[in-house]
Protein backbone atom coordinates (compact mmCIF):
# COMPACT_ATOMS: atom_id res chain seq x y z
CA UNK A 1 0.00 0.00 0.00
CA UNK A 2 1.87 3.33 -1.47
CA UNK A 3 0.24 5.61 1.45
CA UNK A 4 2.09 3.53 4.73
CA UNK A 5 5.38 3.81 5.36
CA UNK A 6 7.74 2.85 7.98
CA UNK A 7 10.11 4.77 10.56
CA UNK A 8 12.98 2.85 11.50
CA UNK A 9 11.90 -0.84 11.71
CA UNK A 10 8.38 0.24 12.48
CA UNK A 11 5.50 -0.42 9.66
CA UNK A 12 2.10 0.17 10.49
CA UNK A 13 0.25 -2.47 11.35
CA UNK A 14 -3.90 -2.45 9.60
CA UNK A 15 -6.89 -4.77 10.56
CA UNK A 16 -9.16 -6.20 8.09
CA UNK A 17 -11.26 -3.65 5.52
CA UNK A 18 -9.36 -0.47 6.06
CA UNK A 19 -9.57 2.20 4.08
CA UNK A 20 -6.59 4.63 3.87
CA UNK A 21 -6.85 7.46 1.19
CA UNK A 22 -3.99 7.47 -1.44
CA UNK A 23 -3.88 11.55 -0.09
CA UNK A 24 -3.15 10.12 3.41
CA UNK A 25 0.12 8.67 5.23
CA UNK A 26 0.09 6.58 7.91
CA UNK A 27 4.22 6.21 9.07
CA UNK A 28 5.61 3.85 11.21
CA UNK A 29 4.72 2.30 15.10
CA UNK A 30 0.45 2.43 13.66
CA UNK A 31 -1.89 -0.29 14.69
CA UNK A 32 -5.34 0.03 12.62
CA UNK A 33 -8.21 -1.56 13.61
CA UNK A 34 -10.48 -3.26 11.74
CA UNK A 35 -12.94 -1.04 9.46
CA UNK A 36 -10.91 2.10 10.25
CA UNK A 37 -10.99 4.79 7.56
CA UNK A 38 -8.31 7.07 7.07
CA UNK A 39 -9.37 10.31 4.75
CA UNK A 40 -7.66 12.65 2.32
CA UNK A 41 -4.53 14.63 3.85
CA UNK A 42 -4.56 13.29 6.81
CA UNK A 43 -1.24 12.28 8.55
CA UNK A 44 -0.65 9.48 11.35
CA UNK A 45 2.60 9.44 12.44
CA UNK A 46 3.97 6.70 15.36
CA UNK A 47 7.71 7.86 15.16
CA UNK A 48 8.76 8.66 18.65
CA UNK A 49 6.05 6.61 20.59
CA UNK A 50 3.16 4.84 18.85
CA UNK A 51 -0.72 5.30 17.89
CA UNK A 52 -3.08 2.47 17.95
CA UNK A 53 -7.07 3.34 16.58
CA UNK A 54 -10.12 1.14 17.47
CA UNK A 55 -12.09 -0.79 14.99
CA UNK A 56 -14.78 1.45 12.55
CA UNK A 57 -12.55 4.54 14.00
CA UNK A 58 -12.80 7.26 10.91
CA UNK A 59 -10.00 9.95 10.61
CA UNK A 60 -11.72 12.73 8.56
CA UNK A 61 -9.73 14.93 5.90
CA UNK A 62 -6.68 17.21 7.12
CA UNK A 63 -6.13 15.48 10.41
CA UNK A 64 -2.93 14.90 12.10
CA UNK A 65 -2.20 12.14 14.63
CA UNK A 66 1.07 12.78 16.60
CA UNK A 67 2.92 11.66 19.90
CA UNK A 68 5.33 12.51 22.32
CA UNK A 69 8.40 11.25 23.48
CA UNK A 70 10.43 10.68 27.14
CA UNK A 71 12.54 13.87 27.67
CA UNK A 72 13.52 16.50 30.15
CA UNK A 73 10.56 18.75 29.58
CA UNK A 74 8.34 15.69 29.08
CA UNK A 75 6.42 12.97 31.01
CA UNK A 76 8.49 9.66 31.67
CA UNK A 77 8.28 8.16 28.59
CA UNK A 78 6.12 10.77 26.90
CA UNK A 79 2.76 9.86 25.16
CA UNK A 80 1.35 7.14 22.86
CA UNK A 81 -1.99 8.10 21.06
CA UNK A 82 -4.51 5.93 21.63
CA UNK A 83 -8.13 6.28 20.04
CA UNK A 84 -10.61 3.34 20.88
CA UNK A 85 -13.47 1.87 18.67
CA UNK A 86 -16.30 3.96 16.86
CA UNK A 87 -14.86 7.18 17.45
CA UNK A 88 -15.21 9.81 14.69
CA UNK A 89 -12.59 12.44 14.59
CA UNK A 90 -13.63 15.58 12.70
CA UNK A 91 -11.99 17.55 9.79
CA UNK A 92 -8.61 19.10 10.51
CA UNK A 93 -8.15 17.83 13.79
CA UNK A 94 -4.91 17.82 15.78
CA UNK A 95 -4.99 14.88 18.35
CA UNK A 96 -2.04 15.12 20.02
CA UNK A 97 -0.13 12.43 22.40
CA UNK A 98 -3.52 11.72 23.75
CA UNK A 99 -6.12 8.97 25.21
CA UNK A 100 -9.69 8.71 23.47
CA UNK A 101 -11.67 6.41 24.68
CA UNK A 102 -14.67 4.12 22.68
CA UNK A 103 -17.33 6.10 20.97
CA UNK A 104 -16.26 9.97 21.10
CA UNK A 105 -16.86 12.14 18.66
CA UNK A 106 -13.69 14.69 18.65
CA UNK A 107 -15.44 17.89 16.44
CA UNK A 108 -14.20 19.46 13.32
CA UNK A 109 -10.85 21.79 13.79
CA UNK A 110 -10.19 20.90 17.44
CA UNK A 111 -7.08 19.85 19.36
CA UNK A 112 -6.26 17.56 21.55
CA UNK A 113 -3.04 17.97 23.69
CA UNK A 114 -0.36 15.89 25.55
CA UNK A 115 -1.76 13.74 28.24
CA UNK A 116 -5.40 14.92 27.54
CA UNK A 117 -7.97 11.82 28.10
CA UNK A 118 -11.80 11.90 26.48
CA UNK A 119 -13.67 9.32 28.18
CA UNK A 120 -16.35 6.98 26.34
CA UNK A 121 -19.24 8.77 24.67
CA UNK A 122 -17.08 12.27 24.77
CA UNK A 123 -18.08 14.84 22.58
CA UNK A 124 -15.61 17.70 21.86
CA UNK A 125 -17.34 20.57 19.92
CA UNK A 126 -15.81 22.03 16.51
CA UNK A 127 -12.72 24.20 17.58
CA UNK A 128 -12.12 23.21 20.39
CA UNK A 129 -8.86 23.12 22.46
CA UNK A 130 -8.58 20.52 25.25
CA UNK A 131 -5.40 21.68 27.34
CA UNK A 132 -2.69 19.18 28.23
CA UNK A 133 -3.71 16.73 31.13
CA UNK A 134 -7.44 17.61 30.83
CA UNK A 135 -10.01 14.63 31.55
CA UNK A 136 -13.59 15.28 29.64
CA UNK A 137 -15.81 13.13 31.76
CA UNK A 138 -17.77 9.96 30.26
CA UNK A 139 -20.72 11.55 28.48
CA UNK A 140 -19.41 14.90 28.46
CA UNK A 141 -19.79 17.25 25.86
CA UNK A 142 -17.03 20.49 26.04
CA UNK A 143 -17.44 23.55 24.51
CA UNK A 144 -14.39 26.47 23.77
CA UNK A 145 -11.02 27.25 23.92
CA UNK A 146 -9.84 25.97 25.87
CA UNK A 147 -12.66 23.49 26.17
CA UNK A 148 -14.98 23.37 29.34
CA UNK A 149 -17.97 21.30 30.56
CA UNK A 150 -20.98 22.42 28.61
CA UNK A 151 -23.27 19.71 29.24
CA UNK A 152 -24.26 15.99 29.67
CA UNK A 153 -25.54 13.44 26.30
CA UNK A 154 -28.69 12.53 25.94
CA UNK A 155 -29.01 8.63 25.19
CA UNK A 156 -30.03 9.91 21.73
CA UNK A 157 -26.81 12.19 21.13
CA UNK A 158 -25.06 9.03 22.59
CA UNK A 159 -26.68 6.25 19.90
CA UNK A 160 -25.72 9.28 17.36
CA UNK A 161 -21.75 8.61 17.92
CA UNK A 162 -22.21 4.77 16.92
CA UNK A 163 -24.60 6.06 14.07
CA UNK A 164 -21.47 8.49 12.50
CA UNK A 165 -19.10 5.51 13.01
CA UNK A 166 -21.20 2.86 11.45
CA UNK A 167 -22.13 5.79 8.43
CA UNK A 168 -18.25 5.85 7.80
CA UNK A 169 -17.81 2.62 7.62
CA UNK A 170 -20.67 2.15 4.75
CA UNK A 171 -18.70 4.77 3.06
CA UNK A 172 -15.22 3.99 2.91
CA UNK A 173 -16.71 0.14 1.70
CA UNK A 174 -17.90 2.39 -0.85
CA UNK A 175 -14.44 3.57 -1.58
CA UNK A 176 -13.12 0.04 -0.90
CA UNK A 177 -15.20 -1.68 -3.78
CA UNK A 178 -15.91 0.87 -5.86
CA UNK A 179 -19.54 1.00 -6.20
CA UNK A 180 -22.25 3.49 -4.72
CA UNK A 181 -24.79 1.68 -2.19
CA UNK A 182 -28.45 2.06 -2.78
CA UNK A 183 -30.11 4.92 -0.74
Amino acid sequence: MPNIRSYLDQLPQLGQRVYIDEAARVIGDVVLGDDVSVWPFTVIRGDVNYVHIGDRTNVQDGTVIHVSHDGPHAKLGGFATVIGADCTIGHKAIVHACRIEDACLVGMGSVVLDGAVIQKHGFLGAGALLPPGKVMGEGEMWLGAPAKFARKLSDAEIEALFYSAGHYVKLKDEYLSGKRREI
